[in-house]
């Protein structure tokens, strides 16, 4: 392939590929790039002109500049990669082993890959490369994927090109597969990555085969009521953080402002100032220079620090109380929605001060049946037992709280824990009390705390009881995609045997986690560009032919899904803590109804084989790699048709995907959809995943206190497990990046 520098090739070069887009108009851009060829010498500003030419004649009419844009600007990463790696002479991908002993001498890539793979094996893997599959991109899918994710030097040089991101994620994530078919599970994750059918998360996008950073998304950890369980908990995030994980943290179990310390009543300071703390280190402790920390933290709605929680992220009060960059969400039992619907009162709690009188904690209870159950039998006895010292608010009084900060900030976040407890499928291990950053992860949780520090021989040695610091690995489907080309079940395959191939690829520095991922082996399947979809389909959003589409297609996925996680389990063994599991003993297809013939007989090969990995499918927001892989973000609805995303340092415009004269009218903006209908899909949906959703509301910053509260309702009848931002029309949020798969 002829280099850009090559300036009499350039005319007639754009004409060729112009000439693929024969939807828009291209004389002027022509005419204007001939004129700019005789009179610039430099091929980068040349490019760059060319590119920024290119992008304003992009319009929900003629959407297709955008390929041009991309076409123009990946022969200019041609150029310079080439030129930084001393092969200005060579063809792009044609030296892949060339380009590993390189980085891997810079110690960039990680050496593995050529300890693991011969010459031969690597120059078989470069035959796979098609670089045709890098006329996919649209512009800002490959500047994304340029700026962020493809290998740099220290200098911030670039090094490698699209496909290659795509074949190292592949050779890394295969690396220890059997050698006598190894290739072979090279190419088929090279085709699913290369053909944008899947994306694989932030942090295994960025760092799968170098020599830095960790390959999970989420983490999260829950705080000890101890000193030194709080400050090591502060360390750790700090860790998790410094790798590029998104960290959710729960923070139920500490006393409340006002509780005793060792008797001494008065003394404790409640959670803020550990909030502080906290958010302290999301700001300090940065991902790789990339960006701020991301943490968020939940706590219960019965806890007596719930208000000043609440008020936490607000823009106007004492800012001694206020943490401003950490994200919040509230632990909602069934009992408290059923108080706010009759308007009835709610008592508050001091964990510790329940401990220490009741001998057990509420937190570790929830209601096993709709109505009934655990938590609102203890939640009584507290009520009724007058050495606990409590304080009455009414329900609604709370939840207007907490509809004020989502209209000011987007959070707090609703995670429903007896919906997320009742269909646990590891409830024999543990139990679930919060979330992750995204909402999405549910996963058994426990505190990690110091057993024993003693001196010996000049040493300190200090024991823990690891607790179960949650971790999860994401990959995301684009539907769209996958489901025009009919590769579902193919892509899916593929996908579980590399996110599997994730937990023991992957550098945790904190041992706890380590031993937790292994212990469940979980992973999260997700989904994205379901707007794209419905669109490409003909489908309205607000339509019940598309809530029967997501309850028919996602259930499809599920099955998919649990049958190559039990292939894999015939094949590599099942998850450690399989027996007694809702999988082992049928209890996860009983409470879903899954009773026809295919599912009956999967619940068999599923208890006789076992499963490979104890928790399956977890949908994230993926923004940022739907981007690279021109789809829209999750199950979320477009924002507009047409728009610019505005990043740091640019600004470019971009169009719905596949933007036409058909798929327009099914291009309805999220804040001018019924939300009902959104939350119609997602409880469908939700059935058929066995952890949660990223899901948002958007409503009109003038929307009504009972509309919204309605809304919430809704979301808690229909068995959402949590819903994420409530995205207002008077506010911008951040996304979580980690995430973002």
């Amino acid at each position: 392939m002829k280099l850009i520098t090559e300036n009499s090739l350039l005319g007639e070069w754009l004409r060729e590929c112009v000439a693929n887009f024969p939807g828009i108009d291209a004389k002027a851009f022509l005419a204007k790039a001939e004129k700019l060829e005789n009179e610039t010498t430099d091929s980068a500003s040349l490019n760059r002109q060319l590119v920024m030419d290119a992008l304003n004649g992009l319009t929900a009419e003629e959407p297709e500049w955008t390929f041009v844009a991309a076409q123009i600007y990946l022969r200019q990463l041609y150029e310079e990669v080439m030129r930084n790696r001393g092969e200005i002479e060579n063809a792009p991908y044609t030296n892949l082993y060339g380009l590993i002993q390189k980085l891997v001498n810079l110690n960039i890539y990680d050496s593995t890959i050529l300890t693991s793979y011969n010459e031969q094996e690597i120059k078989e893997a470069e035959k796979m490369i098609d670089p045709k599959k890098d006329k996919l991109f649209t512009y800002i899918g490959l500047k994304t994927l340029a700026d962020r994710y493809m290998a740099k030097g220290f200098d911030h040089e670039l090094y490698e090109l699209p496909q290659e991101r795509w074949m190292l994620i592949a050779l890394f994530l295969m690396r220890d597969e059997d050698k006598t078919n190894r290739l072979q599970q090279v190419k088929e994750a090279y085709w699913a990555l290369s053909n944008l059918y899947m994306t694989v998360a932030t942090p295994t996008l960025a760092n799968a085969g170098k020599s830095y950073g960790q390959l999970s998304s989420c983490f999260i950890d829950t705080i000890d009521d101890s000193l030194r369980g709080i400050f090591d908990s502060n360390t750790d995030a700090a860790t998790v953080s410094k790798g590029g994980g998104g960290l959710g943290i729960y923070l139920g179990k500490i006393r409340a402002r006002g509780s005793d310390i060792k008797g001494f009543k008065g003394n404790s300071s409640g959670v803020i100032p550990w909030m502080k703390q906290l958010n302290n280190t999301a700001v300090s402790v940065d991902q790789l220079g990339q960006r701020q920390g991301a943490i968020a933290v939940y706590l219960d709605i019965w806890h007596k620090d719930i208000l000043e929680f609440l008020d936490a992220k607000l823009n106007n009060g004492d800012e001694r109380m206020r943490t401003h960059d950490l994200f919040t969400g509230v632990c909602l039992p069934d009992l408290f929605m059923e108080q706010v619907e009759k308007r009835e009162d709610w008592y508050l709690f001091d964990p510790h001060e329940v401990r220490k009188i009741k001998g057990y904690s509420l937190e570790d209870f929830f209601d096993e049946t709709k109505g009934m159950g655990s938590f609102r039998e203890k939640y009584m006895e507290c009520l009724q037992d007058e050495r606990l010292s409590k304080k009455c608010v009414p329900a609604i009084e709370i939840m207007k709280r907490i509809m004020k900060s989502q209209l000011e900030t987007g959070t707090p976040f609703m995670f429903y824990r007896d919906t997320v407890n009742r269909l646990n499928p590891n409830p024999h291990k543990g139990m679930i009390y919060a979330s992750n950053l995204c909402t999405e992860i549910m996963q058994n949780m426990s505190a990690t705390v110091v057993s024993s520090e003693e001196t010996s021989d000049g040493e300190i040695i200090i024991r823990k009881t690891p607790g179960d610091f949650v971790v999860c690995n994401l990959s995301s489907l684009s539907l769209a995609k996958v489901i025009q080309d009919n590769v579902l079940k193919r892509v899916i395959d593929i996908q579980i045997r590399m996110l599997d191939n994730v937990i023991d690829l992957n550098r945790i520095d904190v041992p706890q986690a380590e031993l937790t991922n292994k212990k469940y082996r979980a992973i999260g399947v997700g989904t994205f560009g379901w707007h794209h979809l419905l669109a490409k389909e003909g489908i309205k959003w607000e339509s019940d032919e598309a809530v029967s589409y997501a309850d028919k297609l996602y259930e499809k996925i599920n099955y998919y899904v649990v049958n190559a996680s039990c292939e894999l389990a015939k094949e590599k063994g099942e998850y450690p803590a399989f027996d007694g599991s809702d999988w082992s003993t049928g209890d996860y297809f009983v409470k879903r109804g899954y009773s026809s013939e295919e599912w009956e007989c999967l619940k068999e090969k599923v208890r006789t084989h076992g499963l490979r990995n104890g928790y399956l499918i977890a949908v994230a927001p993926n923004s940022s790699t739907s981007i690279i892989a021109n789809s829209t973000p999750s199950v979320d609805p477009i924002f507009k048709k047409f728009y610019s995303e505005e990043k740091k340092n640019y600004k470019i415009p971009v169009t719905a995907p596949d933007l036409n004269a058909e798929t327009t009218w099914f291009y309805k903006s999220a804040f001018h959809i019924d939300q009902t209908w959104s939350i119609e899909q997602n409880a469908v949906r939700q059935k058929h995943v066995d952890q949660s959703i990223s899901f948002n509301l958007y409503v009109n910053h003038n929307i009504k206190a009972k509309e919204l509260l309605h809304l919430h309702m809704l979301s808690f009848k229909k068995g959402l497990k949590t819903t994420y931002y409530t995205r207002s029309t008077s506010i911008e949020l951040e996304g979580c990046e980690s995430c973002e798969s």
